[in-house]
């Protein structure tokens, strides 16, 4: 579809920009974190990075150029293949790190459960703007069973523990966002403290003993200084070694001598703590706060109910790996793997935040639109 001169002139390109600045910001990380201290060969990360940054641009562009009432229509089929990627990945994904994430096609792997997720999204927010408000309970456990069920037991299965949660989360989110009864909301707090223990005995069951070290970690993270505990330990000493000012971009150590693990996927905003202190803390979290801010006004002024909800959902997940990353570096939950948005090293997840970018883009440029 061909982009009119009404659309560019309302464009919103306050997104993308803090988008791309945190992306840079991350790379710039990326580089530092991974150079090697005795001034060797370079790994190639953070030019994979960038690559992974084009390709996003290209992606949110395109996804610009078209109504997103489109993406609507085609809502249940990407959940239905983003389902079928995620199977994919039981029967014959790569292993790594523990887990079974990702899918080889030669050259080229990537994570579908980081592609599942904003599919999620748009499916369960075209379900939300079909029910009225407020919903009954039946409404909510067809919905669970439909939409959040299935691919939460697949990813816990792989395991994926950071993106079920974060799945669980935004399937609660955008039931509370649509409203719920008093008595229907007295229903499932009551119900979800009840079930607690077993769903704990049950998911601790289908945990990898690293996983389950990972929790020992965040309870006592002195227990094994040495083993399980050193994660969290390590991440803790680089963001306070950083100060108020940080000891300079390119003078961390935590990074480049290896003493913090996944330095420039989970943990890069340790690694960025300690050469910007508190100082670039502030700033970065500044970014995102504006880059979220954006997207809930977005939400605040789209057209219709379908669009309303697919900018929440994508805030909410947005919010939620922002808060859930932070927090388990500096030890206020445990390391569930979950990325930083467009600071951590992946393309697939890179790619995905570009995505939901162009779709808030889009929902925010046709917001004075009339609904057809």
């Amino acid at each position: 579809m061909k982009i009119n001169k009404h659309l560019i002139k309302n464009l919103d390109w306050f997104l993308p920009a803090m988008a791309v600045i945190i992306t840079l910001v991350g790379i710039m990380t990326i580089f530092s974190a991974t150079r090697p201290p005795d001034g060797g060969q370079h790994p190639s990360y953070f030019m994979k990075q960038a690559y992974w940054l084009l390709l996003g641009l290209l992606a949110m562009s395109a996804i610009v150029s078209f109504d997103y009432i489109w993406l609507g229509r085609a809502a249940y089929v990407l959940y239905v293949v983003g389902i079928l990627l995620l199977a994919a990945v039981l029967i014959g994904g790569r292993s790594g790190m523990g887990a079974q994430r990702w899918l080889s096609l030669g050259p080229l792997s990537f994570q579908p459960s980081e592609l599942f997720k904003l599919f999620f999204v748009i499916a369960f927010a075209r379900y939300m703007a079909t029910l009225k408000s407020p919903l009954k309970g039946t409404d909510i456990i067809k919905a669970f069973l439909m939409f959040a069920a299935l691919p939460f037991a697949m990813l816990v299965k792989q395991p994926d523990l950071g993106t079920a949660v974060v799945l669980f989360s935004l399937f609660i989110a955008l039931v509370l966002t649509k409203g719920v009864g008093r008595k229907v909301f007295a229903f499932i707090i009551i119900a979800g403290i009840i079930s607690i223990p077993f769903l704990g005995n049950i998911l601790w069951g289908e945990l990898k003993d690293y996983q389950k070290n990972r929790i020992v970690a965040f309870m006592e993270p002195a227990v094994d200084p040495a083993g399980v505990g050193y994660h969290i330990i390590q991440s803790k000493v680089a963001i306070g070694s950083g100060g108020f000012w940080g000891k300079g971009y390119l003078k961390g150590t935590q990074g480049p001598f290896r003493f913090l693990p996944e330095k420039h996927t989970d943990f890069i905003f340790s690694v960025f703590a300690e050469e910007h202190g508190l100082a670039g803390c502030i700033l970065l979290l500044m970014a995102y706060l504006a880059l979220i801010y954006r997207a809930v006004d977005t939400a605040r002024k789209a057209k219709d109910e379908f669009g309303r909800f697919l900018a929440l959902g994508i805030t909410f997940m947005l919010t939620a790996y922002t808060v859930i990353n932070i927090a388990m570096t500096m030890g206020l939950m445990p390391i569930v793997g979950i990325p930083l948005p467009f600071m951590s090293y992946g393309g697939t997840a890179l790619l995905g935040n570009f995505m939901a970018v162009g779709i808030l883009m889009n929902i925010r440029a046709r917001r004075f639109e009339l609904f057809y």
